[in-house]
């Protein structure tokens, strides 16, 4: 038996007519989960923008062979800050704000479980990220060197070692991804606790929503993966300013210990950002597919088995560096064996799409983009666990093609699909479908001819991180087809900004349930209510509102 809480759409008056400055000041001192997710959110797409100008920049450098646009200099930093933006400030606070909002109201809990580290863990976050991009007004220190960080995103060594990075640039790179980790660290562990212990009555692990179960996993991963990194930064701060010399080779440390540590993060890092994406689309493809989601109990294994396998796939990024046949036969073996899992989810979304009744909403057109995207970035994927091909390819832009179409075909458009489905639950007003059906066909458009020829002009032996090449490589009309996918992107993701603003005034009433879904954020009015329920709900299944709505079809199969 399933009981619910439906409340009405109501918006205080009072509230209303709050001076500007009084509404403002809420936000800033809230612990309420919802305000912080959509601040986390919000602040994670200011971030994109940012980062996606930096990588306009670096395109419009490479458009052509010989150019001259910017200097080695500022490309160096572009590509730095680009790298690190999308990572630590985009990808990480967007997905856990999504976690932030979602998990409380889906689980039938009133809060997170520490809601001041909740909003503690925000704050973290957007001061590491401001600190980071103070370093282009405060890093040029008593030498007069280059403005902002130069060392790649990944910062080896000995790029990193005062010698080569003169100022104080690299020292905000480590600080501001530093205090950014531990906002993060805060987030997982408040989502690890809160979905084992705030349940509510009748929800077991079996029965909750695939995204609880994603979050929780990567909650694990951010507090498994997340501290072996910032230990890694603060030996980093003590090579450089203390005498110490971890990572000094001439004075009997490891320049390659840094990336064991910097990989160690840095693969579970992919699953932290991927993993919610799944769960996006696990909960976005039944809903628009009228059926349940196809697989459940095994969807769950395998994404148990990804948490745990990803912590063992790390060094396959370093194939290049000598580490012996035995190493290299390891952690092949291992990338193989995790896109088993990864492969699973895949045939549940296309077992759960088969024999539907398909509606191609924004949201749908959004996750569907995300599984075929997603599948040639795997695809690739494994191509690159294969040693002797690694080494063929390794630093070339087959590896930035490959990488995007993970992080950016994956994560990105899965973000995209979720604003568009859990919006009218946040705001109360839907979308524009009309914007949001060309905002999906514009995007999927510039992103497929900038990063899909990638792959060409990496076999042909274009290499990562350089800011021009030579004009006899045969390389000009590859990069010329990616800059010029560039501009098209930007039209896409300014769609889908300015369909998020306008529709906040002017769209249409969404109403409780605008998309007839299944889980119990659902059951709440839209925007919700601060205490989200009005009397703490009471579930029988894992679809407890097609329980309430259709007790004549017990099995749930929408149709």
């Amino acid at each position: 038996m399933t009981t619910l809480s439906t409340t009405p759409v109501t918006e205080p008056a009072e509230a209303a007519r709050e001076p500007l400055a009084t509404r403002l000041h809420r936000w800033a001192i809230t612990v309420d989960h919802k305000r912080l997710g959509i601040m986390y959110i919000a602040s994670g797409l200011v971030f994109f923008v940012i980062g996606g100008l930096e990588a306009a920049a670096m395109r419009a450098q490479l458009a052509r062979a010989g150019n001259d646009l910017i200097s080695p200099q500022v490309f160096n930093q572009l590509f730095t800050m680009h790298g690190t933006t999308m990572v630590f400030l985009v990808g990480m606070p967007v997905l856990l704000g999504f976690g932030n909002y979602l998990i409380p109201l889906m689980i039938g809990a009133r809060d997170m479980a520490f809601p001041r580290l909740n909003a503690f863990g925000f704050w973290l976050f957007l001061f590491g990220g401001l600190l980071l991009y103070f370093s282009y007004i405060g890093a040029q220190g008593l030498y007069g060197a280059s403005v902002a960080p130069d060392v790649g995103w990944f910062a080896y060594a000995p790029l990193t070692d005062r010698t080569f990075s003169r100022g104080n640039s690299t020292d905000y790179w480590i600080l501001g991804i530093m205090v950014s980790g531990f906002g993060s660290i805060a987030t997982g562990a408040n989502l690890v606790t809160t979905i084992l212990c705030m349940r509510c009555k009748g929800m077991t692990l079996l029965r909750m929503p695939m995204m609880a179960w994603m979050m929780l996993v990567v909650g694990v991963l951010v507090l498994t993966a997340l501290g072996p990194l910032t230990a890694a930064q603060v030996m980093l701060l003590f090579d450089r300013h203390l005498g110490a010399h971890f990572f000094d080779p001439q004075q009997g440390g490891s320049a390659v210990l840094w990336q064991h540590f910097f990989w160690f993060f840095g693969h579970p890092e992919v699953y932290i950002l991927i993993l919610p994406a799944f769960g996006f689309a696990s909960e976005i493809i039944p809903t628009f597919s009228r059926k349940v989601l196809f697989g459940y109990p095994l969807m769950v294994a395998a994404t148990v088995a990804i948490g745990f396998i990803s912590l063992s796939v790390w060094a396959h990024h370093m194939f290049a560096v000598g580490m012996g046949p035995a190493l290299n036969a390891f952690f092949s073996a291992m990338t193989f064996i995790i896109a088993v899992p990864t492969g699973i989810k895949i045939f549940n979304w296309i077992g759960t799409m088969w024999g539907g009744r398909i509606r191609f909403e924004p949201p749908m057109l959004f996750a569907t983009g995300f599984v075929a995207m997603f599948v040639i970035g795997g695809l690739t994927g494994v191509m690159l666990a294969m040693v002797p091909f690694d080494w063929q390819v390794s630093d070339s832009y087959f590896v930035v093609g490959h990488f995007h179409y993970v992080l950016f075909g994956g994560t990105v458009f899965a973000i995209f699909g979720a604003i568009h489905y859990w919006y009218p639950k946040a705001i109360g007003r839907m979308l524009d479908r009309r914007v949001g059906v060309w905002s999906f066909w514009i995007l999927f458009i510039g992103f497929n001819l900038t990063f899909f020829p990638m792959h060409i002009s990496g076999l042909l032996g274009m290499p990562r991180r350089i800011y021009t090449y030579q004009p006899d490589r045969d390389l000009e009309l590859w990069n010329l087809i990616s800059s010029l996918g560039v501009p098209i992107q930007m039209l896409g993701v300014s769609l889908v900004i300015w369909n998020l603003v306008r529709s906040a005034f002017k769209g249409a009433p969404a109403g409780p349930d605008p998309w007839d879904a299944w889980t119990l954020e659902w059951s709440t009015s839209s925007p919700p209510p601060e205490h989200n329920f009005d009397a703490s709900p009471a579930v029988g299944s894992a679809r407890p509102l097609w329980d309430l709505k259709h007790p004549e079809d017990p099995d749930g199969r929408y149709e």
